[in-house]
């Protein structure tokens, strides 16, 4: 008998995201973007990603069918990102997920989209071991998590107190003159730059924070410092050395994310580590972390970049996951959380 076809649907914030999973076998990952509209003002604007969602929606679902070769009677259950998120852009995808079900007769599952990032990962590397470690780092969420079950156990162990990762980037970037968004420019720029050229702080690594903060992180005031000194070179008339300035800002998150990581799955005994979110593209940190791992002797897991970003897979693995372990589906009024809590993988 043939295991069930899912097909998910991500619509946490620009990205329209549709795919098709049948077990852990990825049949089709389709994305309609809408960066570029959002580029001239620096920033995601949610009516603007609302509005792409609904023109892109019925397009890319039926590319994601047309493209897997199946029609929409084959599918067996729906799974859509419920959050967080944007409230707009969840509603967008929700409301779809919920006319699909309820036209098709089949199961809706409303998804975690932070746990998603690291689901995805099955459908590239394989089965889960019984216990691992993922870190989730993107432009929003900067999370540490101890999994057990990806469907049903999952333990958040440290977040982020202000600034995300991904964040920070994006407002370093604006800082350093940098389009938008930031990140790619400062880690293209970081590789012509000196990594050791100004010691930028380490949130949440003094001795002082270990033991109520061992897990957590902060960006905020590395964000600041950079800012600061940037300030300096400016208000003295010499020149901003932007390369050494983005590798060394670089430098800094990828030390606190990788060494905060490493302590954890030392400290819980886990000897797997999956990488997830749109940040795990930054080379740095993936360069660090493979090091620091293979140090440690410990198996890491980064999925191809294509699957760190918002994407229909993350959503698909998560909802079809939930589907082999017999959960119950979720209520056709299934709301969506802008803030859904780390400790709800399904709703």
């Amino acid at each position: 008998m043939a295991l069930p076809l899912v097909l998910g649907i991500e619509t946490s914030c620009d990205e329209t995201g549709v795919a098709l999973v049948r077990g852990d076998d990825l049949l089709v990952d389709a994305v309609a973007s809408s960066m570029d509209e959002h580029a001239r003002f620096g920033g995601i604007i949610p009516e603007v990603a609302s509005r792409a969602h609904l023109e892109a929606m019925v397009p890319t679902v039926q590319r994601a069918l047309d493209t897997a070769g199946v029609g929409l009677a084959d599918v067996d259950a729906i799974a859509v990102t419920a959050g967080p998120g944007l409230v707009g852009p969840l509603t967008i995808g929700a409301a779809a997920a919920k006319a699909l079900a309820v036209g098709l007769d089949v199961p809706l599952y409303g998804v975690n989209h932070v746990i998603g990032h690291a689901a995805v990962d099955e459908l590239v590397h394989g089965p889960f071991p019984e216990r691992l470690m993922a870190l989730v780092v993107s432009g929003g969420h900067s999370s540490l998590l101890l999994v057990d079950d990806i469907a049903t156990d999952v333990t958040e162990l440290g977040s982020t107190l202000d600034d995300a990762a991904g964040e920070a980037f994006d407002k370093v970037g604006r800082l350093l003159g940098l389009p938008y968004p930031g990140g790619p420019h400062i880690d293209r720029l970081a590789r012509e730059g000196d990594p050791d050229a100004i010691r930028f702080p380490r949130g949440l690594t003094a001795a002082k924070d270990q033991e109520r903060h061992a897990y957590d992180f902060s960006f905020s005031g590395l964000k600041t410092a950079v800012a600061r000194w940037v300030e300096s070179c400016q208000d003295a008339g010499r020149p901003v050395p932007v390369p050494d300035v983005a590798a060394s800002f670089a430098a800094a998150v990828a030390d606190v994310l990788t060494a905060k990581t490493v302590a954890a799955c030392r400290r819980h005994d886990v000897g797997t580590l999956v990488v997830g979110g749109g940040f795990s593209a930054n080379s740095q940190l993936r360069e660090l972390m493979a090091t620091r791992c293979a140090d440690a002797g410990i198996e890491l897991r980064i999925p191809p970049i294509r699957y760190c970003t918002d994407n229909g897979a993350m959503i698909a693995a998560l909802g079809a996951a939930a589907v082999r372990r017999g959960l119950e589906p979720s209520s056709l009024d299934l709301p969506v959380d802008s803030s859904m809590p780390l400790t709800r993988v399904t709703v």
